[in-house]
């Protein structure tokens, strides 16, 4: 006799089970509590069982949407579930974005049934190779028996280390195959990661580099969020009044607006930081490789990492501390105690910090305060930042959309900002949200989430209103709608430009309709939408919206389509590391 199931049911020897009932009783004796997919031949039955279980399944309208989904919430992996041949495909992107990104994730695909094979099935695919590329683990069970141990590895597998997707393939014959469940390899539930922490002399190492740095700089990385490092990161800031640099998704691990965030300074702080301290953060683009002219020649790195393998990417570090961030920081903690560091508020480092956080503060709110229609990206975001609850889940995507809002709207408490991370894959906004409004109706029904996109990546998975619609999840879209990618026409531009012939050889590659309504799509499903051209139109529509938490909303805010970041002191994109 197997052991009792999480969902309340019992398995009795001698009673038989399908593989599609299998699937959905290892994936709940897993503590999986959500499943996104996309139903079809062959894995319908799978979606049926799952719920008949205790999981929620989310159905969504496109595979790419179903794998874009963010558990860097709830550390525990969600569920992708999709058919074969396109479908899996279509997953692929996400199988890629979680792995780059670092967060776990399972997708279970459906197949062509194992006697079929080299025949020409129906969207047949050789999958599991495919999938390879994409995923930390992909596997095909070999029975119905050893189901249960696939599924616990894959969980495993995704969580431990540094966090990833993995695949796991379902044959179409396995689906509705029963099999007797005294014969089934029973596992238990995989336990959370083992914390890891870093060799006593590489502390001491650091810490001595630390004690002796003239323009130190702490860069806090999502994987310092994702360890839950926040209690132990706050701290350590406060204890050796060190600066600090978020990145993106580590916003809010300490809040923005502690004093020692230099992130207005961001350019200065990278440039003549003499000792950088990497809390879970990679030296890939998003950090301009850690080389020069971006920082100095002669900076000095000292990296905490889970994983071995980032240790020494791109530079040759001062110091490694290999192990769980949060429980590194601890380590780093205790051998401060014992040799306080209290670095200077006064030095020459911090003068020429907050000198620049002024400047670039004064001039993003000279930006925001502008009188002038249409409104530019800063104005737009400063009226959001005024009117949404602080405690909101932020989740962003766009070119200028995501960059501009990564700087004007703070954040205050870890894990609530999501983005389009290392990958910079566009389409992930919505997927996310509703991730995101998910697990936040279950926890904490208080919270709000906003989405803010920019038309262009609204785009990639607008469909995804419907699913919000339909299960009613109260989520707030902010389309800030520049008629373009990047850049855009205004009306009068577009006439012109269509006199010219078609607008296939004469509109520029990065225009898009102008003043498209995508409120309207909003409005088709049941939610409420708002076209908005002015500030006082988008105070009004925002106040509506944040005071409704029942009612799924998408404001529609019209900027200038030449609005851009203000200038900056390096390209954004690091061109070259030679």
């Amino acid at each position: 006799q197997g052991p009792p199931l999480r969902g309340g049911a019992v398995m009795a020897a001698g009673e038989a089970v399908s593989g599609a009932g299998l699937v959905a009783e290892a994936l709940r004796a897993q503590n999986i509590e959500y499943m996104f997919g996309i139903v079809g031949i062959p894995i319908t039955e799978i979606a049926v069982a799952a719920q008949a279980v205790g999981i929620k399944y989310i159905g969504m309208r496109n595979e790419q949407a179903v794998t874009y989904f963010l558990f860097f919430l709830p550390s525990r992996p969600g569920v992708c579930l999709v058919v074969s041949g396109p479908g899996f495909l279509h997953a692929l992107g996400g199988m890629a974005n979680a792995t780059m990104n670092c967060w776990p994730l399972i997708v279970i695909g459906g197949s062509s049934d194992r006697n079929q094979e080299t025949m020409g099935a129906f969207q047949e695919f050789p999958q599991v190779e495919a999938g390879r590329l994409y995923n930390k683990l992909s596997v095909r069970p070999s029975s119905l028996e050893v189901i249960p141990a696939v599924i616990e590895k894959a969980v495993r597998t995704s969580m431990y280390g540094r966090p990833g997707s993995c695949y796991i393939d379902i044959p179409g014959d396995f689906v509705n195959l029963e099999v007797n469940k005294s014969s089934i390899k029973y596992v238990e539930c995989c336990p959370p990661p083992p914390i890891s922490m870093a060799e006593h002399s590489a502390v001491s190492k650091a810490v001595s580099i630390i004690a002796h740095a003239k323009q130190p700089l702490l860069i806090i990385g999502k994987g310092a969020a994702y360890s839950h490092a926040e209690n132990n990161i706050r701290k350590l800031v406060d204890l050796c009044g060190l600066p600090f640099l978020p990145t993106p998704m580590a916003k809010g691990v300490v809040p923005d607006n502690h004093p020692n965030c230099v992130a207005a300074a961001r350019s200065t702080a990278l440039q003549h930081a003499d000792v950088v301290i990497l809390l879970g953060a990679r030296l890939n683009w998003i950090l301009h490789f850690g080389l020069p002219p971006r920082f100095r020649q002669d900076v000095k790195v000292i990296q905490i990492d889970i994983c071995a393998e980032e240790l020494g990417n791109n530079v040759r570090p001062a110091a490694v501390l290999l192990g769980d961030i949060n429980a590194v920081t601890k380590q780093l903690l205790e051998e401060f105690s014992k040799r306080p560091l209290k670095y200077p508020s006064n030095t020459e480092w911090w003068k020429k910090l907050r000198e620049k956080i002024k400047n670039n503060e004064e001039r993003s709110k000279a930006l925001a305060l502008q009188k002038s229609l249409p409104m530019n990206y800063y104005t737009v975001f400063h009226h959001i930042r005024e009117l949404i609850p602080k405690d909101s889940i932020l989740v962003s995507e766009g070119a200028n959309t995501m960059d501009i809002g990564r700087t004007m709207l703070p954040n205050y408490y870890p894990r609530q900002r999501l983005d389009a991370g290392t990958f910079g894959t566009m389409g992930v906004g919505l997927g996310f949200a509703i991730a995101a409004a998910l697990v936040a109706k279950d926890r904490t029904p208080e919270k709000r989430v906003i989405c803010i996109e920019g038309d262009s990546a609204f785009g990639f998975s607008g469909m995804e209103v419907e699913t919000i619609c339909r299960y009613n999840l109260p989520i707030l879209i902010i389309v800030v709608n520049n008629n373009g990618i990047y850049t855009g026409l205004n009306a009068d531009n577009w006439k012109e430009m269509l006199q010219y012939g078609d607008p296939a050889t004469c509109v520029p590659p990065v225009s898009l309709l102008p003043n498209s309504h995508y409120e309207e799509i909003m409005s088709a499903f049941g939610g409420k939408g708002y076209f908005v051209k002015t500030p006082e139109e988008l105070q009004k529509a925002l106040k509506a919206s944040v005071a409704d938490k029942q009612t799924p909303s998408l404001i529609n805010v019209m900027i200038d389509p030449q609005s851009e970041r203000k200038k900056q002191e390096f390209p954004w994109l690091t061109r070259s590391n030679l």
